[in-house]
């Protein structure tokens, strides 16, 4: 998947949108609000960096022996 793709956003956008919820409402603590924008952008660019992870070695058409 490219990162740059519309694809891509989409998936950005719905992650971060969940992970928003699930710690917004599951948070009783007076910073909810803080605690879950931290979450919510820490999971869209650990997402991003996995995708550019992929994406840079999926073109590595080279055989990889770990033995």
């Amino acid at each position: 998947m490219n990162i740059k793709s519309t694809k891509f956003a989409v998936i950005a956008v719905l992650t971060f949108i969940i992970l928003f919820l699930f710690n917004y409402i599951g948070n009783t603590e007076p910073d909810k609000i803080e605690r879950a924008l931290m979450t919510a952008v820490a999971g869209v660019i650990g997402l991003t960096i996995g995708m550019w992870f992929v994406h840079r070695n999926s073109k590595d058409d080279t055989y990889h022996d770990f033995d």
